[in-house]
């Protein structure tokens, strides 16, 4: 099937972020205990849960961001990346923060290829809460049902099934057909 949108994850679909994600959960853990938080033996997104109910979610979000976005600037462009510019509308709909997706777009040269960009905070919720994704399905004008969500993880698989759009895998996803 072919569709009337592309909407791309970043971290592991467009681009390779330079991240040491160990290290970025030592810090967010460091992080929380300066805070009196006990982060236990959570993973790091669930040290992001953990900083909302605790009231620490901007001290976690700069910490995370920070890795981030240093991480972007020194990634590196996927297969995927080569395929565009597309003659349909992209998106991007990614857990990292929007800087981070902003600035790896930019370093890259892709920016100019894409349209909207959504990160984790740019919504309440991130995904595999669907509400990003489909803010940019609105954003690019199309419905879900037309519009393909291509990732590489099972996270992105359920976003796209949350959400109602199609799904393609990075490593199996065919951009011929919408390469411009």
């Amino acid at each position: 099937m072919t569709y009337d949108a592309v909407v791309y994850d970043l971290d592991g679909t467009l681009v390779r972020l330079a991240v040491d994600w160990d290290a970025v959960a030592r810090d967010v853990a460091a992080v929380l205990e300066e805070r009196g938080v006990d982060p236990g033996s959570r993973g790091l997104w669930e040290m992001l849960g953990l900083s909302d109910e605790t009231g620490h979610r901007e001290a976690v979000e700069e910490t995370i961001t920070r890795h981030e976005r240093e991480g972007a600037e020194r990634g590196q462009a996927l297969a995927l990346a080569e395929g565009l510019p597309h003659d349909v509308p992209v998106g991007v709909c990614s857990l990292n923060a929007e800087s981070a997706v902003r600035l790896a777009l930019s370093t890259h040269g892709l920016d100019e290829f894409v349209g909207p960009v959504v990160g984790r905070d740019t919504v309440a919720d991130p995904k595999p809460d669907p509400s990003g994704l489909l803010r940019a399905v609105d954003e690019l004008g199309v419905s879900p049902e037309r519009t393909v969500f291509v990732g590489d993880s099972e996270r992105d698989a359920e976003t796209a099934r949350r959400a109602g759009t199609g799904f393609a895998w990075a490593s199996e996803f065919d951009q011929r057909r919408y390469r411009a």
